[in-house]
Formats: structure tokens, sequence, C-alpha cells
């Protein structure tokens, strides 16, 4: 597929330029590059659309209409009516904007943190939509129920645990979302993340907006907070499917340990790849852009 459209890819500066379509009953922001098959590509907390800059040319140059939107809640999203913030309802959103962006069976799917959470759910649930899938830094939570409880990694996870209480705003927001920045550090160690912090924070800066992010953790664990409306995607969220994903793990992530993508392969479908990215942490698409890049097209056009 690669320059089959024979234009020259967008540069990163240039995808700042937001759009907005309906899907699911949300007006979702995007930045997108490219014509050809969908390719959708979902972003994590505490993170923004433009965490795709580097990957969204290189998929248009592939041959790809790569769109990345800005996940419910996350501003210039709109926040949800119903509170509803589980994983079957970041599949929805997904499916939704397959339809709404025209997709066909041959788009493929890319998630990072809680993109990647969205990502298999929504191959799971519905297949007949997406060729293949791309899943980053967090796998499937059958891989990680071994680990995910020592204590190691627990200290790691103390952001979960502070989100389910009342107090999660306040720390979030408190001294120019200062938390943000501590967690970025610490989750990718010696990378410069002025540029990403600031656009995250735009997202964020809003009490309702802040509220809505948190709202995914506060979902992990509380069903009450899940929305009947969503309960066939959140059923899917078990199940490994059967489309193929390409798994990515930064070998110094700090927020998930490398340790946790261990074995991962045997909770993916057939046919499925693990791959570490030497030196990389959380935010691996970043730091290490050439190398994930090339993985990622040679997955999707192989």
């Amino acid at each position: 597929m690669r320059g089959q459209h024979g234009a020259r890819p967008p540069t990163v500066a240039a995808m700042t330029f937001i759009k907005t379509v309906g899907a699911n009953g949300l007006t979702f922001g995007y930045i997108e590059a490219g014509s050809g098959p969908l390719a959708l590509c979902l972003h994590g907390f505490p993170d923004s659309a433009h965490t795709w800059r580097h990957l969204l040319p290189a998929l248009a140059e592939a041959g790809y209409h790569a769109v990345a939107p800005f996940q419910r809640g996350y501003a210039p999203t709109g926040v949800p009516t119903d509170g509803a913030y589980q994983t079957g309802a970041l599949a929805a959103d997904a499916i939704a904007l397959h339809e709404a962006l025209g997709g066909s069976d041959d788009a493929v799917l890319i998630g990072h943190d809680w993109g990647a959470s969205a990502t298999y759910t929504a191959a799971a649930y519905d297949p007949s939509r997406w060729r293949r899938t791309v899943a980053m830094a967090v796998p499937p939570f059958a891989a990680m129920a071994s680990t995910f409880f020592d204590y190691a990694q627990l200290r790691r996870s103390f952001y979960i645990f502070l989100f389910q209480t009342s107090l999660g705003e306040a720390a979030v927001s408190a001294d120019g979302m200062a938390f943000l920045d501590r967690l970025w550090a610490d989750w990718s160690p010696g990378y410069d993340a002025a540029a990403d912090l600031e656009r995250v924070k735009a997202c964020l800066r809003e009490p309702a907006n802040l509220t809505a992010a948190l709202g995914y953790y506060r979902a992990m664990f509380d069903p009450s907070r899940h929305v009947d409306a969503y309960a066939a995607e959140q059923a899917a969220t078990g199940s490994a499917g059967d489309r193929p994903v390409l798994y990515l793990h930064g070998s110094a992530d700090g927020c998930l340990g490398a340790e946790q993508a261990e074995g991962v392969e045997e909770h993916l479908p057939p046919g499925s790849r693990a791959e570490i990215v030497p030196g990389a942490g959380h935010f691996l698409h970043l730091e290490e852009p050439a190398t994930v890049n090339r993985l990622i097209v040679e997955w999707l056009c192989g």
C-alpha cells in the first residue's frame, strides 16, 4: 500500500487542524492524515490525539486514512451525559467512529493505554470491521493477572487507587496539573514531554473533562458505574477475539513494568505477535517513533 496515493504525507506540524464528527451520541474532535482504508488510532491517559503525530504521517504514506480522535470526555470531544466510561463504551465509540468515517472491512485499529483496552474489546465484539489491530503499553488483563498485584507494580499503580476517591480531581488539578508532569516523568524517564503535557492539560483543564478522564478508572472497579446500553460490548472485554494483534511494550515502561507483558501472546488471538521496544517507556510511540512506526506499518501492510 505504501505510497499508492502519490501525495506527500503531512508534516507533524501540519496536523493541528481539528475536525469534528458525530458518533455514538457524541461530537468527537479528531486529527487526520492521508486517504485509503481507515486506520483508527485511540489514545489513553493522560494523553490526547496529538500523541499520534509521528504515526499518522507514516500510516498516510503507507496508504491509510489515519484518524486520531480525542477520546470521550477529552476536550474538544464532548462529555457523555450518561457518564459511561466503561471499556464497553470506549469500544462502542470505536465502532461508531468506524461507521461515521466510512470505514470498511479493511480498516485497522490501533490503541495505546486505555486505547489498547478499547481496541481489544472493539475487535472482539465486532471483528468484521477490523482487518488487523495494534495494542501498546497495556496487555489484556488476563496476561497481567499473576503479576499486577506484585508490590512493585502496586506502587507504580498508586494513581489508580487514588482516582477511586474524591481526592483524585484535587490531586491532579493542583499546582498547574503538576501531577501529570510527574506521571509522564515516571512513566517515560528521560523523555521531554513538555509539548505533550501542554496539549493534555488543555484537554483536561475544565473540571468536567478531568472528572470524565478519571471516570475511566472509577468504572474499572465499580460495576454500578456501568451503563446497561453497553452491556454487550462490556461482555466482550474478557474475550481474546480472532483478529491478529501486534502488541508493543517499552522495556523501560514506568507505568506497567515490562514483566507485565511476559507471555502476552498466550492471551492474544492466533497469528498475533509481541515485541518489547528496547529503551522505551510507557509512551513508546513518542519516544521511539522510528522503531514503533516501522513495526506497525510492517504489521499492517505485511
